[in-house]
């Protein structure tokens, strides 16, 4: 090459291997930056189904032993959102960052174990066993759950005592929700509102650091919603964190001290409900011009 062409653009010979490497250290880096007090950090997600967007570029966090509500209107991503951060679906772009580790893509197992756990919009008991039943399945990794520990001689008083501790355990969690009148009830049986009860008590029951709940007042009556609402509260004090998507925009101003406002896939908006209420774009795009 001639002195007219300018001198040669150096070239990256590194090997693709450690350009991974590299890539994997940076995430690794990032993730340890996030501070204890940010147990979860959504940064630029993004979900694609064929020709259509559900997420895009979404970011947000939430602080621990807050109750922060994320709301939209239809379509808005929430589910989708929601999806991805407990591994039903593998996001397409982002990443999602859960006690400084990062979790994305990883399977709905693999983060409930982490102490990430959410509830559905329907809620999804075994109808055909008891509430009692149902509660027993809930804690990870039971002794009893191989069945070589439960017939072996040495490992067999463990499972005994490991299910009468449980039992105990569950009770406890009966009373607390105020549906152990119910402990020999089917599943199936229950009304709309005790199955939302159910499920939060059986996701609690897997000693989660924070829950995520989708819609979890759909379909309950007043008095039921009270209850659930109540529980949520004493659980914050008590220093768990929740990520609560509803529709009912008067329920999120007055029980949650944060709000993430999702708009055609990406965050419009967050802060206090307050800030949120004030906020024209949130009116315009979310609440049709009236608060």
């Amino acid at each position: 090459m001639s002195d007219a062409d300018g001198p040669e653009k150096p070239v990256d010979a590194t090997p693709p291997e450690e350009l991974s490497d590299t890539q994997d250290s940076e995430t690794e880096r990032a993730a340890q930056e996030i501070p204890p007090s940010i147990p979860l950090r959504v940064q630029n997600l993004e979900k694609h189904f064929g020709g259509i967007t559900a997420v895009d570029g979404a970011s947000f966090e939430v602080e621990s032993g807050s109750l922060t509500g994320l709301i939209g209107p239809n379509g808005a991503g929430k589910s989708t959102t929601f999806n991805c951060i407990t591994g039903v679906h593998e996001p397409d772009g982002g990443t999602v960052t859960f006690q400084g580790e990062d979790i994305t893509g990883r399977s709905p197992p693999e983060i409930a174990t982490r102490g990430l756990v959410r509830t559905f919009q329907i809620a999804r008991e075994l109808e055909e066993m008891t509430v009692l039943e149902n509660m027993m399945l809930a804690p990870q990794d039971q002794i009893g759950e191989k069945l070589y520990n439960a017939v072996l001689p040495g490992l067999r008083d463990d499972v005994i005592e490991q299910e009468i501790e449980l039992r105990e355990a569950v009770w406890e969690m009966l009373e607390l929700f105020e549906i152990d009148h119910l402990a020999e009830e089917e599943a199936g049986n229950l009304s709309g509102g005790q199955r939302k009860l159910l499920e939060l008590a059986r996701a609690l029951m897997v000693d989660p650091e924070m829950l995520l709940l989708d819609e979890p007042f759909a379909g309950v009556n007043p008095t039921l919603e009270e209850k659930l609402l109540d529980r949520i509260h004493d659980l914050t004090e008590q220093g768990y964190t929740f990520l609560l998507v509803e529709h009912d925009m008067d329920l999120i101003m007055e029980n949650c001290e944060h709000v993430i406002v999702m708009h055609q896939g990406t965050v419009l908006a967050e802060g206090t409900p307050a800030e949120i209420k004030d906020d024209d774009r949130v009116v315009e795009a979310y609440l049709g011009g009236e608060v």
